[in-house]
């Protein structure tokens, strides 16, 4: 990913280095988030073949969530000590390398420590992926370029998704596994080849500030003071959350009378990420012409909607309130992803990363949390929670509205 702008100022919307950039991005979320949510769809297949109930089944996405979300700060002093695309590359071939050991994992245990480290290894390739947008997009795109690169995220989720819930009808979990792994080594091949490695990030010493000019790097301590930014970095800890917890039970859901639907059907539902793949990349371009608040909060509502629609035991209502969720949680997290490292004003790269641990922290928390709400009261008590999040949201928007500074 070489470089032609001036890092003071960045990538400029419309540029050939700036279509470069989110097209190397849209490759490295193909890989990622195919193999980071990869047993989502097939919960319920191994909560059979290990006489599990949902929440431990469920332990196999928050296991590599977590990982992810206890690593991604110091992944990205890392990636920016030896190299954004060297960690891109090495932490994707790692991830591949340990999905295929998950997919011929003898015990729970050795499946759950198997995700864990693909988590552990994505950490790398999420952190320094949202730091490398930030730090090498010029203020004025970075609104767009954050909508962009979630788009291309949603991608990588929903292509993965189906691979493994269609694979799994056709010859069971581990098959699925391991051709979601052969499918994301390829995309892997595909990022080496398309990426050139310029060595160490160009803002390893004095960090790109939000205005494009170099600056002195305030400590996490610092950026925790300041309430407009721990708002947004509170919105995807209770969005993310939410959103993870609703499609693990869902899966369950839809699996279960009255719907009874087989594995690889279920994986269809996966098909409403693509409504966050347009609502994202819609939601950033609106952000720069309406302004973030509103955008971030209009989103949240949609979500919350969304969710209610799924409370009928009719599945054309359950997809479509699904899609309509879907598209309000991209949109917020689109736009939220894009004012983190705004309010994070002389150190972008740094909130990024925070804004990225609250996201997983968030996904492996409530993603196994909120199953206890699924034992204990079916679909009306898991929605009820995730509900009780997406009030969390708004309330927070309107904590990062009234004291933001950027």
């Amino acid at each position: 990913m070489a470089t032609t702008t001036d890092t003071r100022t960045g990538h400029l919307p419309g540029t050939p280095a700036y279509r470069r950039l989110n097209a190397a991005m849209v490759l490295v979320g193909l890989a990622a988030f195919g193999i980071l949510y990869a047993t989502q769809p097939i919960l319920p297949q191994l909560g059979d073949e290990y006489g599990v109930d949902a929440p431990r089944a469920s332990l196999t996405v928050s296991a590599a969530t977590g990982a992810l979300a206890l690593l991604v700060i110091p992944a990205t002093a890392i990636g920016l000590r030896i190299g954004r695309v060297r960690t891109i590359r090495w932490g994707l071939l790692a991830a591949v390398a340990l999905t295929m050991v998950a997919a011929a994992a003898p015990t729970f245990g050795l499946l759950v420590a198997a995700r864990g480290l693909a988590g552990a290894a994505l950490a790398g390739v999420v952190a320094v992926a949202m730091g490398h947008v930030a730090a090498e997009v010029h203020p004025s795109g970075l609104a767009g370029a954050m909508g962009l690169y979630v788009a291309g995220n949603t991608l990588g989720g929903v292509s993965g998704r189906l691979v493994t819930s269609a694979a799994a009808d056709l010859g069971g979990w581990r098959a699925a596994l391991a051709v979601l792994g052969v499918v994301a080594a390829v995309v892997t091949a595909l990022v080496w080849r398309f990426t050139e490695d310029t060595g160490p990030a160009p803002d390893a010493a004095p960090e790109v500030g939000a205005d494009g000019g170099a600056a002195v790097r305030p400590g996490v301590g610092a950026l925790l003071r300041e309430p407009s930014v721990v708002a947004v970095l509170l919105l995807p800890f209770v969005l993310m959350g939410g959103f993870v917890a609703t499609y693990n039970y869902l899966s369950f859901r839809l699996a279960a009378a009255p719907f009874d639907l087989p594995a690889a059907v279920v994986g269809l539902v996966f098909l409403a990420y693509l409504a966050g793949t347009v609502s994202s990349a819609v939601a950033g371009r609106a952000a720069q012409r309406y302004g973030r608040p509103r955008v971030l909060a209009l989103g949240v509502v949609v979500m919350g909607a969304g969710l209610a629609m799924t409370l009928p035991d009719r599945l054309v209502l359950v997809v479509a309130g699904l899609i309509v969720f879907t598209a309000g949680f991209f949109a917020a997290h689109a736009v939220a992803s894009g004012w983190a490292p705004v309010l994070g004003g002389a150190a972008p790269a740094r909130a990024s990363a925070l804004y990225v641990a609250m996201y997983y922290a968030g996904s492996s928390l409530f993603g196994a949390l909120v199953g206890l709400a699924w034992h204990a009261g079916g679909w009306d008590a898991t929605a009820a929670s995730v509900g009780v999040l997406v009030a969390l949201a708004l309330l927070l928007v309107g904590v990062a509205t009234r004291t933001r500074r950027g």
